[in-house]
């Protein structure tokens, strides 16, 4: 079977390299130019751990280019992998890159191909580009069918080869059929496979993602509530987590969330219930609390520096919105560093993958080669990503490096008695202040 993806973003990409890896000859288009040539010479436009490796050794089944019209023409399968952003001032889904590609498709396919939307789409979406590829190819039998991806960046490959499920949203016995041999490789491995229909594989991606979103936001405001009383989040976190109607992931206190899904997701989600006249008012108050807590923490940092914060200065560690990733895309970073520039604080920084990405939105920033160039001569520290480069620090090195005795863990990596007893005052997420 010959696969063809229309998009080398991250979805594209990751989804393209694994299908090669059950076996399967796949061609991953891009209109960048650029991109595809980094792609054929083996260099790849994103960080993700281990898909370099598993680009290499697949690459007798991989081919990269920019002719879509011929990629499409040799393929029995379409999958449509391309960016959906929030689309400015509603917060809706922009869908104009689906559209064009279902356009493009319908002119090169041949008869009987299976078209995929891998895309995150808000319900309706399939109907839509039903009827694009009908009126740009009447009277050509094609099958549409709906597979949204539940992808971790970070932990993309994994969650391929090793789904919680699958959903398939189709409405004919060859969209199914040919999606069950796609995925035949995670049948085996006793991966659940849901068949659904379209619009309920349009919703579960959203509802999902939404549910997740709204975890973090919850145990944040806990974390608010415990630092208040006296509490511990982490122990409060562990408790309730342990019922299984709640379960402990996602129940992680920290700077809110960001990247490339959970903030255009619960947008997306939340517009589409006004759209339909079914509110979502939770999503919506997801929305701005996790907006109102990046610049939240922005505040306790500077609540550190005291009554002058101008001229002091603070290493930060950790720019990407989570670890295992270069993604900068709406990262509490974003919103705490300049918070802290606009102060006259003056800003150090260091990630161990995202700081080519970085520089482009942060150019006030001073970027450190390495966690300890960062930290050096700094008033306070703040972790800001968990990565497990920053989860084994000598405290007492920090200490002599800095100017300041004051670390704001954002991420709560540490405990509070090892800070303390290296001499210095950590400041950490719902949890009590040690000095």
């Amino acid at each position: 079977m010959q696969v063809t993806i229309i998009g080398t973003g991250y979805v594209g990409l990751v989804s393209g390299i694994c299908f090669s890896e059950f076996g399967f000859q796949v061609t991953c288009v891009d209109l960048d130019a650029e991109k595809i040539d980094s792609l054929n010479n083996g260099v790849l436009p994103i960080y993700e751990p281990g898909l370099d490796r598993l680009m290499e050794q697949n690459s007798q089944r991989l081919t990269f280019t920019t002719d879509l019209e011929s990629a499409v023409a040799n393929a029995d399968v379409v999958f449509i992998a391309v960016g959906t952003p929030s689309r400015r001032g509603d917060g809706e889904a922009d869908l104009q890159y689906v559209h064009s590609a279902a356009k493009q498709i319908a002119r090169a396919m041949k008869p009987e191909t299976v078209i995929v939307l891998k895309s995150t789409v808000v319900v309706g979406t399939n109907a839509e580009v039903r009827r694009i590829i009908e009126a740009e190819r009447p009277g050509v039998p094609f099958s549409l069918a709906s597979n949204p991806e539940f992808l971790r960046e970070g932990s993309a490959i994994e969650d391929f080869m090793r789904p919680d499920r699958v959903v398939v949203g189709v409405t004919d016995e060859r969209a199914t059929q040919v999606l069950q041999q796609l995925y035949r490789p995670l049948y085996l491995r006793d991966a659940p496979i849901v068949i659904t229909t379209p619009e309920n594989a349009e919703l579960i991606k959203y509802a999902a993602n939404a549910f997740l979103a709204m975890k973090i936001t919850f145990i944040n405001e806990v974390a608010d509530l415990c630092e208040q009383t006296g509490g511990n989040v982490q122990e409060v976190a562990k408790a309730i987590g342990l019922d299984n109607r709640i379960g402990g992931k996602f129940l992680h206190a920290g700077p809110g969330f960001g990247g490339s899904c959970f903030p255009k997701d619960t947008r997306a989600f939340a517009a589409t219930g006004r759209k339909y006249g079914a509110a979502q008012t939770l999503i919506e108050t997801v929305v701005d609390v996790n907006e109102a807590r990046k610049h939240a923490m922005a505040k306790k940092v500077l609540a550190e520096l005291g009554d002058t914060p101008q001229g002091k200065t603070v290493g930060v560690l950790g720019l990407a919105f989570k670890p295992n990733t270069d993604d900068m895309r709406e990262a509490p970073s974003l919103a705490v560093i300049p918070a802290l520039e606009a102060a006259g604080v003056i800003v150090k920084a260091h990630d161990p993958q995202a700081m080519a990405e970085a520089r482009d939105y942060l150019p006030n920033t001073q970027f450190c080669e390495t966690a300890e160039e960062a930290i050096t001569d700094v008033d306070v520290a703040v972790i800001m990503t968990e990565w497990n480069a920053y989860r084994a620090l000598d405290m007492k090195t920090v200490k002599a490096r800095m100017r300041g005795n004051i670390i704001v863990d954002l991420r709560n990596i540490y405990p509070g008695d090892a800070v303390r007893k290296a001499g210095l005052t950590y400041v950490s997420i719902g949890r009590p202040r040690t000095k």
